[in-house]
């Protein structure tokens, strides 16, 4: 999906096209996903995020939240996340772990690189879309991060 004009509301990051076109309809239907860009894996994310790669020369344009799942091609998850919230610039978007891995060592290390959340993902659509809309309320009308 294509953000579009304006800025980007949500960046999702998923391997799994299911997973993904779930996720993006979820959101649809709850009219948080007008701005939202699927990326499937965490190089691509990368370059997005700092301008880089594929993105080089791309206005520097950060999402309000970052879905990010953990076991990703190219680059995982948590290299992701540990890119992103060492960079100052960066380190007030809120990262959301979406990932299937219920381990406690994955959560641990999640957290402590930054991560704001981290949810597993239920096996059935209608669970999955009650978390993810639930995540992107939380995220995008209540909370509040520096511009």
């Amino acid at each position: 999906m294509n953000p579009g004009s304006g800025s980007l509301d949500i960046l999702l990051v998923e391997d799994s096209t299911a997973d993904a076109e779930l996720t993006l309809r979820a959101l649809r239907k709850a009219e948080l996903g007008s701005r939202v860009l699927w990326l499937n894996d965490g190089q691509s994310a990368v370059d997005y995020l700092f301008g880089e790669g594929e993105h080089a020369g791309r206005r520097n344009e950060r999402p309000r939240l970052l879905l990010l799942d953990l076991k990703l091609p190219k680059l995982s998850g948590i290299d992701v996340l540990r890119r992103l919230k060492s960079t100052p610039s960066h380190q007030a978007i809120p990262v959301v772990m979406l990932t299937s891995s219920n381990e406690e060592r994955d959560i641990v290390n999640a957290y402590a690189l930054g991560a704001n959340s981290y949810l597993v993902k239920p096996v059935d659509f209608e669970h999955l879309a009650e978390l993810v809309v639930s995540a992107g309320r939380f995220w995008l009308l209540a909370n509040r991060t520096p511009r």
